[in-house]
C-alpha cells in the first residue's frame, strides 16, 4: 500500500511541478505586461527561470529536509538529460542549425560554470560562501542578458494581451502552491523509494527525479521541434543549464551547505565533458542531425546504465 501511495505522490508531485510552473510563468507575465516590461526581458527571466522551477522547487526541499545528495544529483543529473535527451530527442524529430549567439555567449558560459561547480565539489561541499558566489553571477549573468535585450529588441505581439490583474495574480498563487507542494511530494517519495529499494538520493536524484523535473525542457523543445522550430531547444536546454547551477544551486547552498559524496564530483566531471562535445559538434557542423541526436540519447542511456552499476557497487567508480 506504502508503494502505491507513493508513486502516486510521485507521479502526482510531478504534475503540480510541471503545471505550478507553467501558472506560475503564465501569471508572472502577465503582470509584466501590465507594467509594460518588454516581451523580450519577461522571456529572457520570467520565462526562462520558470522551465527550472521544478527543479529548484524539488532542490531547495531536499536542501531543506538534509537531503543534500538528492539536492545536487536533481541539477546534475536534469542537465545531463537536458543535454543529451531533450537536444536528441529534438534533432531526432527535425534536424536544426545551431544559433550563433548561443554558441558564442551562452554555451561558453555553460561549460564555464559547470567547470567552476566541479572545482567547488572537489572538497565534498558546496558552501555558503561559494552557494553566494554561484548566486552573484547568476543575477550578473541576468543583467548582462537584459542589457542585450534592451540594446536588440524585438517587436512586440499585438495578439498576445495580459490577463486581468485578478486573473493574474490568481495564476500566480496557484502556481506557487503547486510548486511547493509538487516539490515536498516529489522529495518525500523519492526519500521512500531509495530507502525501499536500497538505493542511494544520489541515484534517485540522477535518474527518475532529474528526469521528472526536466519535463517542462522535454514538453517544450519537442513541441517547438514538431512546429519545425525545434532550435528553440538547443537554447531553452543551454539557459536551463546555466540557470539550474547558478540559480538552483546557489539558493539550495544558501539555504545550507550541501554535503556530498565523490560520485557528485564525478557526474560534475562527465557534465563537462557532455558539455565539451555537444559544443564541439554543434560549431564544427553548425546543426545537429538526425544520427547525433540518435547518438545523444544512446549516450545517456548508458551513463544511466552506469549510475545504476555504481550505485550498487558493481563498478569501481
Amino acid at each position: 500500500m506504502d508503494y502505491i501511495l507513493n508513486l502516486v505522490l510521485l507521479i502526482g508531485g510531478f504534475f503540480l511541478l510541471v503545471k505550478g510552473a507553467d501558472l506560475f510563468v503564465d501569471g508572472s507575465s502577465s503582470v509584466a505586461k501590465i507594467f509594460k516590461i518588454p516581451s523580450v526581458i519577461i522571456g529572457l527571466t520570467i520565462v526562462s527561470i520558470g522551465t527550472s522551477l521544478p527543479e529548484a522547487a524539488v532542490s531547495i526541499t531536499s536542501s531543506l529536509q538534509g537531503s543534500y545528495d538528492l539536492s545536487i544529483a536533481n541539477v546534475i543529473g536534469s542537465n545531463i538529460f537536458n543535454l543529451l535527451v531533450v537536444v536528441g530527442s529534438s534533432a531526432l524529430i527535425c534536424p536544426f542549425v545551431v544559433d550563433k549567439m548561443i554558441m558564442k555567449r551562452d554555451f561558453p558560459i555553460c561549460i564555464g560554470i559547470t567547470v567552476l561547480l566541479a572545482i567547488m565539489l572537489r572538497d565534498n561541499i558546496l558552501s555558503r560562501g561559494e552557494s553566494g558566489v554561484l548566486f552573484a553571477i547568476f543575477i550578473a549573468y541576468i543583467i548582462i542578458l537584459v542589457m542585450s535585450a534592451l540594446k536588440n529588441p524585438l517587436a512586440a505581439d499585438e495578439d498576445d494581451k495580459p490577463m486581468s490583474v485578478p486573473k493574474s495574480l490568481l495564476f500566480i498563487l496557484l502556481g506557487g502552491a503547486g510548486i511547493i507542494l509538487g516539490g515536498t511530494f516529489t522529495v518525500d517519495s523519492a526519500k521512500f523509494f531509495a530507502s525501499a529499494f536500497g538505493m542511494s538520493e544520489m541515484l534517485i536524484g540522477l535518474t527518475v527525479v532529474a528526469v521528472g523535473t526536466s519535463l517542462p525542457e522535454l514538453v517544450t523543445s519537442i513541441v517547438a521541434a514538431k512546429k519545425g522550430e525545434s532550435e528553440i531547444a538547443l537554447g531553452n536546454v543551454v539557459g536551463s543549464c546555466i540557470f539550474n547551477i547558478m540559480f538552483i544551486l546557489g539558493m539550495s547552498g544558501l539555504v545550507h551547505p550541501l554535503n556530498c559524496g565523490i560520485e557528485a564530483l564525478i557526474d560534475a566531471v562527465i557534465l563537462i565533458v557532455i558539455n565539451i562535445l555537444m559544443y564541439i559538434v554543434c560549431i564544427t557542423g553548425k546543426k545537429i542531425n538526425r544520427p547525433e541526436g540518435l547518438v545523444c540519447v544512446v549516450i545517456y542511456v548508458i551513463y544511466v546504465a552506469y549510475t545504476v552499476l555504481r550505485a550498487f557497487e558493481m563498478l569501481p567508480f
